[in-house]
């Protein structure tokens, strides 16, 4: 084991995490850490001069405010450790986000009790953030805190161990936890900045004299279907209480549209074409057509809506990821 790793081995063998927890994730009594802080430690060190100062000058006063504060702080550990001890831990939601976007974890906190927890503190362990700000838990309540991370590559994001802290009541003992719920985050490929057009379809392209679902002429209205997409819904015909209905167009304008990764120039990497396959599926989207994506070894059928969106980014962002 190389000298740098020996820090994260003990801290894993003393907190006992070593991975994603299943929830709820219950913060026991042998998972709750207690120490002085900094001013709780300059406290001790008063105490002990005055404890010194009074025997020397046998001060009656001296020795009564010297064990008054001293057995005030030993009950902040008491409390302090009740504050922490006792609560549940689960995953919340992780909404897709592209890459150099900032990921969202929520997080959910319940506490069981019917005693409130005050002053808590909940960030990653390796980066803290200190203006995440303090928060309580109401008894017999829930809170979901969000937790922000950076991302710099597409595919899964996973959640870091996370530390829940709290200086309660007085500031002169930290009690802490670590846990890592099971909770990761897709990270879509970032789109290329600029580049060429949108390649047309195959089927009903321009110029085959076809009159195909295009977006030049309003054609009619059809019975709604759940991949169609939300800008050609008839909303004034909803508003008034009638049924879906979702908006035809007829016009010469292809929107079968086949983005194919075998079709880019070969001298584009792997990246590069990711980027602005990425780009193509934005606007074909943004289009309202129907596109179908063909990667290698694996080639995903037309569609269009947010469910399609969601099958061909999620697609583009595992490809050659051994999770995919």
């Amino acid at each position: 084991m190389k000298l740098r790793q020996l820090p994260h081995a003990l801290q894993r063998w003393l907190f006992r995490v070593s991975g994603p927890e299943r929830a709820p994730i219950e913060l026991g009594q042998r998972r709750i850490f207690v120490l002085p802080t900094r001013f709780g430690l300059s406290l001790g060190l008063t105490l002990t001069v005055m404890l010194l100062a009074s025997i020397n000058y046998t001060l009656s006063l001296g020795f009564a405010l010297t064990f008054l504060i001293g057995s005030v702080g030993w009950v902040s550990i008491h409390h302090a450790f009740r504050n922490v001890v006792g609560l549940s831990i689960a995953p919340g939601r992780a909404e897709p986000v592209f890459c150099g976007q900032p990921a969202h974890f929520g997080v959910i906190l319940s506490n069981p009790g019917l005693r409130p927890r005050l002053g808590l503190h909940l960030a990653p362990t390796r980066q803290p953030q200190p203006g995440a700000g303090l928060f309580d838990i109401p008894g017999d309540a829930s809170v979901v805190r969000d937790i922000e991370l950076p991302t710099t590559a597409r595919g899964w994001l996973r959640l870091p161990r996370l530390t829940l802290e709290t200086h309660h009541p007085l500031g002169l003992i930290r009690a802490w936890s670590l846990f890592q719920p099971d909770l990761r985050c897709l990270v879509y490929p970032a789109p290329e900045p600029a580049g060429p057009p949108l390649p047309g379809g195959g089927e009903g392209a321009a110029g085959d004299g076809g009159s195909g679902p295009g977006r030049d002429d309003f054609a009619g209205l059809r019975h709604h279907q759940p991949a169609d997409s939300p800008r050609h819904i008839a909303w004034k015909a909803v508003a008034r209480g009638g049924p879906w209905r979702t908006k035809d167009f007829d016009g010469s304008t292809a929107t079968d549209i086949l983005l194919d990764w075998s079709s880019m120039p070969p001298q584009l990497g792997t990246e590069a074409r990711i980027a602005r396959l990425t780009r193509w599926v934005l606007e074909a989207d943004r289009a309202g057509g129907s596109y179908a994506l063909a990667l290698p070894g694996r080639r995903l059928p037309q569609g269009r809506g947010a469910p399609h969106l969601h099958l061909c980014l999620s697609a583009l962002a595992l490809h050659g990821h051994a999770d995919a």
